[in-house]
C-alpha cells in the first residue's frame, strides 16, 4: 500500500506548547510546561465550555487551528485510551457507593469529545473515531486516506491521548507520553501544502502506542528529517516528505 497525499495544514497543543515556532524549541529541548490547561476557542458556545475536560481542551485547540468557520469537512478522531481517567475516576465514586450522574457518564465514552466537537462546530459531515491500541496513529491515516479516495476534498485527522492513572500499570509496555498532547492535521490529495507519502512497510518495530507516535510525528514536521517509519510487532508504516 503506497499512498500521496498532501499535508494541507497542522496544529498541534500540549503543555507549553501553542504554535509550530513552540515546537520547534521543543524539538530542541525535549521539554513541556507543567499543570497548563488548553485555551478554549472562542468559536465553542459558553454553555459547552464547562464541559470540556483537559483532554477535550487540548483536542479543541489544535483542531480549530485547521478548520474554516464556514466550511464542514470530515474527521476521524483517533485516541488509544480516550476519557479513560475520567471513567476511573467513575468507577472510584460507584465504589464508594456514590451515585453517577448520565452526563458524567456521557462525557467519558470514547466518542465524547467528537460528539462536543461536532456541537460545537456545527459539524454535518462524516465523523469517525477509533481506539486504534497498539498500532499507533496509522489506522487515522488510513481511515482519513480512505476518506479522500471517497471524493472528499479534504479531511481532518485529530490524535490525541493523555497519560494514564498510575492506577494502570504502564511498564513494560509504551503507553505513556510526558503530557497531554493533541495533534490536527488537514490532508487532501491535491492542492498546496507539504507532499507526504504514506506506505506500509516489513520492518519489525516497537514505537510504542499512539501517545508516543504523536510525538515522534510532530518532530518529523518539525525537523529536516525526510522520512519517518512507525510500528509495533504487527505492523509498521513510513511517511516520506516529496
Amino acid at each position: 500500500m503506497t499512498v500521496d497525499f498532501v499535508l494541507r495544514s497542522w496544529n498541534a497543543w500540549a503543555p507549553g506548547m501553542s504554535c509550530h515556532e513552540d515546537w520547534q524549541k521543543w524539538h530542541d529541548h525535549q521539554t513541556f510546561a507543567q499543570e497548563e490547561k488548553a485555551a478554549i476557542p472562542a468559536a465553542v458556545p459558553k454553555i459547552l465550555q464547562r464541559r470540556l475536560s483537559p483532554l477535550a481542551r487540548a483536542v479543541f485547540n489544535a483542531a480549530d487551528g485547521c478548520i474554516d468557520s464556514d466550511k464542514s469537512l470530515p474527521i476521524v478522531f483517533s485516541s488509544a485510551h480516550g476519557e479513560v481517567n475520567k471513567s476511573l475516576e467513575m468507577l472510584k465514586s460507584m465504589q464508594k457507593g456514590e451515585e453517577v450522574s448520565p452526563t458524567a457518564f456521557s462525557l467519558s465514552v470514547h466518542n465524547a469529545i467528537a460528539g462536543l466537537f461536532s456541537i460545537a462546530y456545527d459539524c454535518h459531515q462524516e465523523i469517525t473515531v477509533i481506539a486504534p491500541g497498539q498500532d499507533g496513529i496509522a489506522p487515522a491515516f488510513i481511515e482519513a486516506l480512505g476518506l479522500l479516495q471517497e471524493h472528499h476534498s479534504e479531511v481532518l485527522i485529530v490524535l490525541y491521548d493523555e497519560p494514564l492513572s498510575d492506577f494502570y500499570p504502564s511498564l513494560p509496555f509504551a503507553l505513556n507520553a510526558p503530557a497531554i498532547c493533541a495533534l490536527a492535521l488537514k490532508v487532501s490529495l491535491t492542492g498546496n501544502g507539504l507532499p507526504l507519502q504514506f506506505n506500509s512497510s516489513s520492518a519489525h518495530r516497537d514505537d510504542g502506542e499512539q501517545a508516543l507516535q504523536i510525538l515522534s510525528f510532530i518532530k518529523f514536521l518539525v525537523a529536516d528529517d525526510n522520512a519517518l517509519a512507525l510500528g509495533n510487532h504487527r505492523h509498521s508504516w513510513e511517511w516520506h516528505k516529496k
